[in-house]
């Protein structure tokens, strides 16, 4: 896949006050390769259709920032869309002078021309920001809809493999390669659990020794865990990284119930857990659609993020537990308890992960889940993850909400979402909120 290339489009006309519009194109141009270096930016404004035809010409741009330094015809934007099919942000700028005398920029005006025209351009959706390049506010909110073009541009270089199907009753989680690849752009794999098992069954434990030493280094306990369902979870981790390996997966859903338990007799958690800290957003109940929003998570974090449902509410704490049965990532794990390995809560049978999580002062709760009518969406809601001890057998965090947690969870239950979410560090809402509106998906953003 060709790198990220974004591109800046300054436009104007030459009948404004070409001084002032010089400076704001320096600063600007200044402001953008600083958020990237990979910016694309013309060596002088682009005062003419014809300039304008000159720079775009050998481009292919993921993103462009169209900038009305001046006022400009709706010509202007009407040519980048007659070439291009890609996420749009409009730039407008402040007057820098009112003092009675001669509008300068007239920038503003210029940004409904462009706008009016892209929205009868088949409605297409659009970021927009109005502010001056010196403010902080100008460069936060076009650093978000970069990082979500960016992250759009990189889901079309992802293959994602759907490791059997999803139990009865939790059809939420499946989809369809043709649509994932229209809407996402990410491939779609799919491959029976019983070919990975027999994979597994046809290791040695010689095979496999490698694998057991991570998962001891990775661990505290696993030597409690019998002996069989040890050789069995280093078989099953080394036939998944193999399969990971060999066919360029990036992210993971898993059937892990009840194959797992009776036709192997060892579970898929701990492997999960694994891959996650490997780097392959790894879900279980073969949640396609919870692997790619871990997938998303990871990659703007830059860290294993945490996969569960909402099991409990606070109202006098404003929070909300998040728990699974035992895959979260070793890294997650409290420093004081290590990444403890138990057994199955409901199977009793081992390993799998049981741990609370570390505290992180900056989180995001995110999902791409469906309407009922199958059309996409965002949830998104943003808080810190509070220093707690496990929560219930499993693995568990508690996240304190910015906004009040009991109606988070009245609105979204009465809203249909699914039951499983990602748990990230870092505030990273108003990038999947700008991602959300490239897309043309509701977002409900919970603040």
């Amino acid at each position: 896949m060709s790198a990220f290339c974004p591109v800046y489009v300054p436009v104007g006309v030459p009948t404004f006050h070409l001084e002032s519009a010089q400076a704001e194109f320096e600063k600007s141009a200044a402001l953008l390769r600083g958020l990237d270096d990979r910016f694309v930016c013309p060596e002088e404004m682009l005062l003419s259709l014809d300039k304008l035809r000159a720079f775009l010409e050998p481009l292919h741009p993921d993103l462009l920032v169209f900038q009305n330094l001046t006022f400009a015809n709706a010509a202007y934007m009407a040519e980048l869309l007659r070439r291009f099919d890609c996420p749009v942000l409009l730039w407008t700028l402040r007057e820098p002078c009112i003092d009675g005398g001669r509008l300068r920029l007239n920038s503003l005006t210029g940004a409904y021309s462009a706008a009016n025209t892209l929205r009868a351009f088949s409605d297409r959706p659009f970021a927009y920001v109005f502010g001056a390049p010196g403010e902080a506010r100008t460069r936060g909110e076009i650093g978000a809809v970069l990082r979500a073009a960016a992250l759009k541009h990189a889901l079309h270089s992802l293959k994602l493999a759907a490791v059997g199907h999803t139990p009865q009753g939790f059809g939420f989680g499946r989809a369809l390669d043709a649509e994932l690849m229209d809407v996402f752009g990410v491939e779609l794999e799919a491959i029976e659990v019983r070919e990975l098992l027999e994979a597994a069954k046809g290791l040695s434990d010689a095979d496999c020794a490698d694998y057991l030493r991570r998962s001891e280094d990775m661990t505290c306990g696993l030597d409690k865990t019998p002996e069989k369902n040890r050789l069995d979870h280093a078989r099953l981790y080394r036939a998944y990284s193999d399969y990971v390996r060999a066919h360029g997966i990036g992210a993971l859903a898993s059937r892990c119930w009840p194959d797992l338990f009776t036709s192997f007799g060892t579970p898929v958690c701990a492997v999960l857990s694994l891959l996650n800290d490997d780097g392959v957003a790894a879900a279980c109940e073969a949640d396609v659609y919870g692997a790619l929003s871990m997938w998303m998570g990871m990659r703007l974090s830059g860290e294993p993020v945490f996969f569960g449902d909402p099991v409990s509410l606070d109202e006098e704490e404003n929070t909300i537990t998040f728990w699974h049965c035992g895959a979260a990532a070793c890294s997650l794990a409290r420093r004081d308890t290590g990444a403890v390995v138990g057994v199955h809560p409901n199977r009793k049978i081992g390993p799998a992960m049981d741990f609370g999580c570390e505290a992180f002062p900056e989180a995001t709760v995110f999902r791409v889940g469906r309407e009922p009518d199958g059309s996409f969406r965002f949830f998104l809601c943003e808080g810190r993850v509070l220093d707690k001890p496990k929560q219930f057998t499993g693995t568990s965090l508690v996240v304190q909400t910015d906004a009040r947690s009991r109606a988070i969870v009245e609105s979204s239950v009465k809203a249909g979402f699914e039951p499983h979410f990602v748990v990230m560090k870092g505030r990273h809402a108003a990038v999947l909120a700008a991602l959300g509106e490239m897309y043309g998906f509701p977002v409900y953003w919970y603040k």
